[in-house]
């Protein structure tokens, strides 16, 4: 038998809001959370952008012992992880067993691994470095960490997909649920905001230097678009098993209907022509739904010009010449990385229960690329039966997720 997979929890702390409050509003009017590092122009980077987290005062905020093992992305994960359960109506006690767990997306933790090399540099003896460095660097520190934390006992580990981490991490904790293995699963992604992690990107070219415009630098599927802007945060939902949920007259946000995933199995930089478009042929199918059924596609486009082109051809593949109503609300956040994918089912989300779909901000005009989409250029009031949000990251890797509302 399997079970229908219920969403009843958000949490999101991003450069557009530190609540699912803040992020719908600036989801609605179309809002940037781009700015301008000054230290990162200091170092000379290429491109100073990034996003940002603002005034973040957490509702539930980590004693001192916690914090000694998390950085700093993690502290949102927690933060995320924390309003989602409260979101769904459940209590910490309810999850501490073994029907309940933990996946998310994570490909790196770069600022803890620097400075517990910096300090050993400094301090000749690595038995002075303490402790907690050793698990905020390691690539698995958000369910490592969230796992002594809350206290679950079921499934806990993290997915290293690079962009589309999260976007897989959210997948695989509905298959699960889905198969009876698990109950409920707190699921979703973290990304590190710092220049430590992003320099190497910056050196590639691949970043937008639209300097004299932050908030208009990220500009998916526009002619104009120059290169993408880091951003980063915590992104994460309670997932349940539908039965579940109704019975305890849980809210519920939407329906994890489909799963797809893929690999381009081509180029470790260069997206495919054809991967992602496979990726969401499976999800379609796994959620039993027809390209037509899909109200709303929340694209990964992140505003490179090659990216852009490649996933737009996918989408004319399966829906056909403006056959679905499109934004990629990176325009507003920039390129999340490894939270976007879980990102994009927050604000989906959002959006289906304030019956809107949100702007592809800054965009001037289609190239001969992207002309045949039906690209969102000013809010939709418009209700939102489905969605389907697309991730793809380095290494050719894509993931597609159904939502059903």
């Amino acid at each position: 038998m399997l079970h229908r997979v219920a969403i009843t929890g958000l949490g999101i702390v991003s450069s557009i809001g530190t609540s699912v409050s803040e992020a719908t509003d600036a989801l609605y009017h179309g809002r940037s959370g781009i700015v301008i590092d000054p230290v990162r122009q200091d170092l000379g980077f290429n491109s100073p952008l990034t996003g940002a987290i603002k005034n973040f005062s957490p509702r539930f905020p980590l004693n001192r012992k916690q914090r000694k093992t998390t950085p700093q992305f993690v502290e949102w994960a927690a933060e995320a992880a924390f309003c989602a359960l409260d979101d769904s109506g459940l209590s910490p006690d309810d999850i501490r067993n073994d029907r309940s767990g933990l996946i998310f997306g994570c490909d790196s933790s770069v600022l803890a691994g620097i400075e517990q090399a910096n300090r050993l540099e400094e301090l000749r003896d690595t038995s002075r470095l303490g402790s907690g460095l050793v698990f905020q660097s390691m690539t698995s520190t958000t369910t490592i960490n969230l796992n002594a934390i809350l206290g679950t006992q079921g499934a806990s580990w993290s997915i290293s997909g690079a962009c589309a981490s999260s976007g897989h991490a959210v997948g695989q904790a509905a298959d699960l649920i889905m198969l009876g293995r698990q109950d409920r699963i707190i699921c979703g992604g973290a990304q590190e905001i710092n220049w430590q992690a992003t320099c190497s990107f910056d050196g590639l070219g691949a970043f937008s230097t639209r300097v004299d415009s932050p908030q208009s630098a990220s500009r998916p599927f526009a002619k104009s678009r120059d290169g993408l802007v880091p951003g980063g945060g915590a992104a994460v939902l309670m997932l349940e098993r539908y039965d579940l949920a109704v019975a305890r007259r849980a809210p519920i946000w939407g329906e994890i209907l489909g799963y797809g995933f893929s690999s381009d199995g081509e180029n470790i930089v260069a997206p495919s022509r054809t991967g992602l478009g496979r990726a969401m042929r499976m999800a379609l199918k796994n959620a039993e739904l027809m390209p037509q059924d899909i109200s709303y596609l929340c694209a990964h486009a992140t505003s490179t010009p090659l990216g852009d082109a490649m996933e737009a051809g996918n989408i004319l593949d399966i829906f056909g010449e403006r056959g679905v109503p499109v934004s990629s609300t990176k325009s507003m956040t920039g390129h999340e990385l490894w939270m976007s994918g879980a990102a994009q089912v927050v604000y989906s989300c959002l959006m289906a229960r304030n019956d809107f779909m949100a702007a592809n901000i800054n965009f001037d005009g289609a190239d001969e690329d992207t002309s045949h989409l039906d690209i969102i250029t000013e809010t939709r009031q418009q209700p939102l039966t489905s969605a389907l949000c697309n991730s793809a990251g380095f290494g050719g890797t894509n993931s597609s997720l159904v939502i059903g509302f």
